[in-house]
């Protein structure tokens, strides 16, 4: 049986090709170790490729339950003088809830991860009625062709949105659908729009508060948008279920991560102590 968790992770890894090579990427390889910094004990149900070597790189930060496919996730960026195309590769499989190993289900926080719509958020949600369910909803908005080219997908799911208590994305995730955010706000019972190096904004109970960023020579924005999710959910327990002083933190947090490369990317035990206290 698997071991007790604080936090359950669900969602694909991805395979990122690069010149060099093929890289783990995906919200799972950057939350994992950030949840790890906080302290957290954490479970990820994810979907790979049985012999996929990346995988391995999750486990100094979590347990695995991984459901097996022919291949894993992959993702390919094609630049040109128009700018970046993104291409999927190569899918795994779709995700459930009976994925879940049976020690996991009692999982207290649920933080749900979806990039390329290999979950039902409404199913996911339902499933856990006692958690505290964060969805960073990118993956749900994203489509693609027979020749793999992503292409955004209109998604609203009210009574996925409804019963999740936590929905983070990044402005630039709905700019093709502006008035998500209006719709969101109606059924949301928490929501955080995030703005990069602005900050962002969290709307609750018909309220809006604004959160700052930090100044800094960014390096590598990669995994900056997971960073900050898992910061916030990270830091609830610690700070008593505050969503807007957790949102606080996880600016901070998110703006240290894009001075590093890669997983090294994740906060540092200091950061989150410093960022705590601060709003504490």
């Amino acid at each position: 049986m698997a071991s007790v968790i604080d936090i359950l992770l669900i969602g694909h890894m991805t395979v990122d090709l690069l010149p060099g090579g093929r890289m783990l990427g995906g919200t799972i390889a950057y939350a994992a170790p950030t949840y790890a910094a906080f302290g957290h004990k954490v479970g990820i149900v994810t979907s790979a490729a049985y012999d996929e070597p990346l995988i391995g790189q999750l486990l100094p930060y979590a347990e695995l339950a991984l459901r097996p496919a022919e291949r894993s996730l992959t993702y390919e960026n094609v630049y040109s003088d128009c700018g970046r195309t993104q291409f999927i590769r190569a899918t795994a499989n779709f995700l459930r809830y009976d994925d879940v190993p049976v020690g996991w289900t009692n999982a207290p926080y649920v933080h749900l991860g979806p990039l390329a719509a290999e979950l039902d958020a409404r199913e996911m949600a339902a499933n856990f009625p006692d958690a505290t369910i964060m969805l960073t909803l990118q993956g749900l908005m994203r489509d693609w062709g027979a020749d793999g080219q992503v292409k955004f997908r209109r998604w609203f799911d009210e009574g996925a949105l409804e019963r999740i208590d936590i929905v983070v994305y990044s402005e630039e995730d709905v700019s093709r659908f502006p008035q998500f955010t209006d719709d969101a706000r109606r059924v949301c019972k928490h929501l955080v729009v995030t703005n990069g190096r602005k900050g962002g904004t969290y709307y609750h109970d018909g309220g809006t508060m604004r959160y700052e960023s930090l100044p800094v020579q960014p390096r590598d924005l990669t995994g900056a948008g997971d960073v900050f999710a898992a910061s916030l959910l990270g830091a609830l327990p610690i700070l008593a279920g505050d969503v807007a002083r957790s949102a606080r933190v996880a600016g901070k947090l998110a703006a240290y991560s894009v001075t590093r490369e890669g997983l090294a990317s994740a906060p540092t035990e200091i950061e989150i102590a410093r960022e705590v206290k601060r709003v504490s």
